[in-house]
């Protein structure tokens, strides 16, 4: 790779070369340990609605929330390539749009590259964004944006013809420009497929091992979020629980008298505290 900060360039030329390590974060700390650990892309995702806001829809964040989550992602980074996730209005309900959105997520908020969702009038917007010189990911097979149009979020591609359409969905954002694709919720054999037809890197979430790169909601990985777990998803840590014994053992210190202690304390010299204490 050249230099510290990974490029679009250095991305598309690990394609059989190793494997691509993707993560989402969305704000300043978490991103810190992601780049530290030498994550090759990190995705400012719009599931900071769900795992972050609370949220049952990643179509309920707009573009401020999406920009003021860049921003603190951007801040963090000094190796990974950022992507900024697109929200659904900033290019899905009025295309035209589409290029100045995208130009706010590298303008704005210092993110590298923008990812786009599957939609009727993908080509045309994926063709004006690239045209304007920012580099897109695409994103096909499961995509949340649109979920209720593909009957919820199930896999996609289970039979030959919704297959062949993934297929040439892939190639026809290849040709459009994107310079790599997330494959969500794919037959693992078709994902091996559309990776070995596409020059591009393809990035696996529920697609199986033959992808070029994978890619993973932090908040999953580290057990984080406890209202609905993939089945794609391998938890690494289970951090909540963690936390939630921190907090008790906060609470019962405060509670009981125990915390704080001299030690979290600061302290003033007696002769000063004796004249406040002069009547």
């Amino acid at each position: 790779m050249t230099g510290d900060k990974i490029t679009v360039h250095d991305i598309v030329s690990l394609k059989d070369t190793r494997k691509i390590t993707m993560l989402t974060a969305y704000d300043y700390p978490f991103a810190m340990l992601v780049d530290k650990a030498g994550i090759d892309m990190i995705l400012v995702g719009d599931s900071l609605a769900n795992v972050v806001l609370g949220l049952d829809s990643t179509t309920k964040v707009g573009m401020p929330e999406m920009l003021h989550h860049a921003k603190a992602v951007s801040r963090a980074v000094t190796h990974a390539l950022i992507v900024g996730d697109m929200p659904y209005d900033s290019y899905q309900t009025n295309p035209e749009t589409s290029v100045e959105n995208a130009k706010r997520f590298i303008e704005e908020a210092s993110c590298d590259a923008v990812k786009l969702e599957w939609f009727q009038e993908c080509i045309r917007v994926t063709k004006d964004i690239v045209t304007s010189g920012i580099p897109v990911m695409g994103h096909i097979g499961l995509t949340p944006q649109t979920a209720d149009k593909l009957g919820g979020f199930k896999v996609q591609g289970k039979d030959a013809e919704a297959a062949q359409r993934l297929i040439n969905q892939a190639i026809s954002l290849e040709q459009a420009g994107c310079f790599a694709i997330v494959l969500e919720c794919v037959p693992e054999k078709i994902a091996g497929m559309i990776t070995k037809k596409l020059k591009i890197p393809t990035i696996g979430i529920g697609a199986g091992k033959e992808c070029d790169g994978q890619v993973l909601v932090i908040h999953d990985l580290l057990g984080l979020f406890e209202r609905f777990t993939p089945k794609f998803v391998k938890k690494y840590a289970h951090i909540s629980s963690v936390i939630s014994k921190a907090l008790e053992e906060y609470k019962t210190d405060v509670c009981e008298g125990k915390f704080p202690t001299a030690e979290h304390s600061f302290s003033i010299k007696q002769d000063e505290l004796d004249k406040i204490a002069r009547p």
